[in-house]
């Protein structure tokens, strides 16, 4: 399995947040909370989420402009941003998606629509965690069987080097850390040091180019490790 996909909830209401917290945990996500758009920004850049959901309505630091100041950056770009607010008009819509929000919902909403549109974002993001097949080149990983094939050929992998590949096969290209990989793929509350990444990256390079091939995973000294 990989680890569970987390979801930044910025929300200083606390009955909306204890109520969305309960409903994202129960639909399997890691719940991180911030009451402020500055303690939001300060958890962004420790522990940077799968999924944003945003209120506009802040106090110290607004909604509109922590999700401005987010894409604008290239490390947090990426994130997918839901901009949730009772400003339903038209305006606010196009204001809110203008300054980068990839979704927005108007206050009330149905709980049941807004994890949909969780979801969808986190497809993008993290496809593996919808049961989705992945292909990069001539590599295939299933994450309902849970099987490899490279070139047509199955790829035996244990547990750990599965869980690497999916995490590089959901973003290939993009570099990880060694500690970025800790954290999606041996999770957050579990210590282990940094050099069993090297250790894990070795045998997966290994079982990967068994069978003949090329190495498709690149290392980037002084980052990490890419695919592609």
């Amino acid at each position: 399995m990989t680890t569970r996909p987390s979801v930044l909830l910025v929300e200083d209401e606390p009955a909306q947040r204890e109520v969305l917290a309960y409903n994202l945990a129960s639909d399997g996500f890691e719940v991180l909370e911030a009451v402020t758009g500055s303690e939001a920004e300060l958890i962004i850049a420790e522990t940077p989420p799968d999924v944003i959901l945003l209120d506009w309505m802040l106090p110290e630091l607004s909604g509109i402009e922590l999700c401005r100041r987010l894409k604008a950056r290239a490390e947090t770009r990426g994130i997918p941003v839901i901009m949730i607010s009772a400003k339903g008009e038209e305006v606010d819509r196009v204001r809110g998606l203008e300054t980068g929000a990839d979704d927005y919902v108007v206050k009330p909403y149905s709980m049941v629509e807004l994890m949909a549109r969780v979801r969808v974002q986190l497809r993008r993001v993290r496809p593996a965690t919808v049961g989705i097949v992945l292909e990069h080149g001539d590599i295939r990983l299933d994450m309902e069987t849970h099987r490899v094939h490279r070139a047509g050929a199955e790829v035996r992998l244990g547990p750990t080097e599965f869980r690497l590949l999916t995490c590089f096969m959901e973003r290939p290209g993009r570099v990880f850390t060694r500690e970025a990989l800790l954290d999606r793929v041996w999770g957050r509350d579990i210590y282990v040091e940094t050099r069993t990444v090297d250790v894990h990256v070795g045998r997966l390079r290994k079982a990967l180019t068994e069978a003949g091939g090329d190495d498709p995973i690149r290392t980037v000294r002084g980052s990490g490790y890419a695919l592609g």
